[in-house]
């Protein structure tokens, strides 16, 4: 018996994290592994990014292993539609620790909502990763 294919993926065009870059070449390089983020917020659009293609493989590696789930439970019913930057500290290239605070839109089985969290990334083993946040409404 032949090996069975593995299932391609359809990616966006446009990238899902709000910039004006097409995917592959946006959040599409990070989720690949072609380069890593180089600031949180950097960080923060390509884990929108993964959750709007379901790249559970980039959540978890970008996740730090203190807080990291063993998985990820995609909804089939929600689809992350939109990102709203908000604000932040630190963060930087030269930094080790950094906040983002956003706001992702979704429908949820075809009803609009959104998600408002302060999120904080460090630096773990020379790469970003999302530590944890706290959601506002």
């Amino acid at each position: 018996m032949s090996p069975r294919p593995r299932p391609v993926r359809a990616t966006p065009a446009t990238c899902p994290c709000g910039l004006p870059s097409a995917y592959d070449d946006c959040c599409g390089r990070l989720h690949r592994g072609e380069t890593r983020a180089s600031t949180a917020e950097q960080l923060m659009r390509s884990r929108f990014s993964a959750f709007a293609v379901h790249d559970e493989a980039y959540l978890l590696r970008s996740w730090h292993p203190t807080t990291r789930p063993p998985g990820i439970d995609f909804d089939p019913g929600l689809r992350w539609v939109c990102l709203d930057i908000l604000g932040g500290t630190e963060g930087g290239p030269f930094s080790t620790a950094g906040t983002v605070e956003f706001r992702a839109h979704y429908t949820e089985r075809g009803r609009p909502g959104e998600l408002r969290e302060n999120s904080r990334f460090v630096r773990h083993d020379y790469a970003w990763v999302y530590l944890d946040g706290n959601i506002s409404k």
